[in-house]
């Protein structure tokens, strides 16, 4: 059975009222002090929303049936009252209305006997009525600001969550593109160069769709490691260093792209999150370069300093038109930005003054803790 908050007020309000006056008969059959208390106990029902205007009705009840004398079933009214001063005032205004209450039943007390014997324990419940509601106060005060706190902890938990879900989001794009960006960019330039030959040198045109192929195959090998990292986190990829680079240039090399490569300068001991971005850039570089400049030459430059590392990647004005010309949303350069700047490097690229274009980068040797959760690649 479901009891409203109205029909627990008037539960209460008439318990208070009869404990009261029930109390109060034992002692003394003064009508005037049984329907006081009587109405001081019923207006204990709906302290809790009107708290003042309860707590006025008792007090002018009290008043009025102190000339009159005092029992416990009125003391017991009383703190209850005080009680509902702690719980429902700021400390002062709670302790001005237990003092009001105080007053007015030690009125009746003294009214009620001349030794003043009874001043005592009325004003010990009194207290420990209004200590009571204040004790409750504060800890309703407290379980409020927990649960203000836990509400804003979650609030803060779903925002991190959906942070970092596009944050994933952002990083799988980025890792998709260089793979497949790449391998498609490949595989264009040498069918477009595959159905020049074709006719002309069968030979060279069956080198070019091998050429085709092999790219094929390292995308699909390279989305398939992704595609392990991102569903087991102790899957283990290859570690990143400049070999990669190599590789990466001898492919290029091998399918007829003017692609060379200088390491210069001390390169142990780079970050495996530098040494991965080091093969992103130069891998952007060389797409770059097939998509918007295809048949011009290639330079890629890598080249350790005491504090850092510097990639360029260097190509000339493009010598034919590609079908890729028009390709490309920015999406690349833009990952790589990103990335640079947070481990605490930069990007930069720019025209030639004889009509290329020019990727450079320059990386701390050593990523800053907590910048290194990118994937392996292999």
């Amino acid at each position: 059975m479901t009891v409203r908050p109205r029909q627990a007020e008037l539960l209460v309000g008439a318990c208070a009222a009869a404990v009261g006056s029930g109390l109060a008969a034992l002692e003394t059959g003064n009508p005037l002090v049984l329907a006081t208390t009587a109405i001081a106990g019923a207006a204990l029902g709906p302290a809790g929303r009107f708290p003042r205007a309860t707590r006025a009705v008792a007090l002018a009840a009290l008043l009025l049936a102190a000339p009159a004398g005092t029992t416990v079933g009125t003391a017991v009214v009383a703190a209850g009252h005080a009680f509902w001063s702690g719980r429902r005032e700021h400390l002062w205004p709670g302790v001005a209305w237990a003092a009001a209450l105080l007053a007015a039943i030690e009125l009746a007390v003294v009214a009620s006997d001349t030794t003043s014997d009874g001043i005592v324990p009325v004003t010990i419940l009194v207290a420990a009525g209004w200590a009571g509601g204040r004790a409750l106060r504060a800890r309703e005060v407290v379980a409020e600001r927990l649960a203000q706190r836990v509400r804003e902890l979650d609030e803060e938990r779903e925002a991190h969550a959906a942070l970092s879900v596009r944050y994933e989001r952002a990083r799988i794009a980025a890792e998709l593109h260089d793979i497949v960006g790449h391998a498609i960019s490949v595989m264009v330039v040498q069918a477009a160069a595959g159905q020049r030959l074709a006719a002309r040198d069968p030979a060279l045109a069956d080198d070019a769709f091998a050429t085709i192929a092999g790219a094929a195959r390292q995308a699909e090998a390279d989305i398939g490691r992704l595609v392990a990292l991102l569903g087991d986190e102790d899957a283990i990829g290859r570690a990143p260093d400049l070999s990669l680079v190599e590789d990466l240039v001898a492919r290029a090399s091998g399918t007829g792209l003017d692609v060379t490569l200088s390491l210069e300068g001390e390169l142990d001991g780079l970050s495996d999150v530098t040494s991965e971005l080091v093969f992103r850039i130069v891998q952007e570089g060389v797409t770059n370069a097939l998509r918007h400049a295809a048949g011009s030459a290639i330079t890629v430059t890598v080249r350790g300093a005491p504090d850092a590392v510097r990639v360029e990647v260097l190509n000339g004005a493009a010598v034919q038109e590609t079908a890729l010309a028009d390709a490309g949303t920015g999406t690349g350069l833009r990952g790589l930005r990103e990335r640079a700047g947070a481990l605490g490097g930069h990007v930069n690229t720019g025209s030639t003054p004889e009509g290329g274009w020019r990727l450079h980068a320059v990386l701390p040797r050593r990523a800053a803790p907590g910048t290194g959760d990118h994937p392996r690649i292999g």
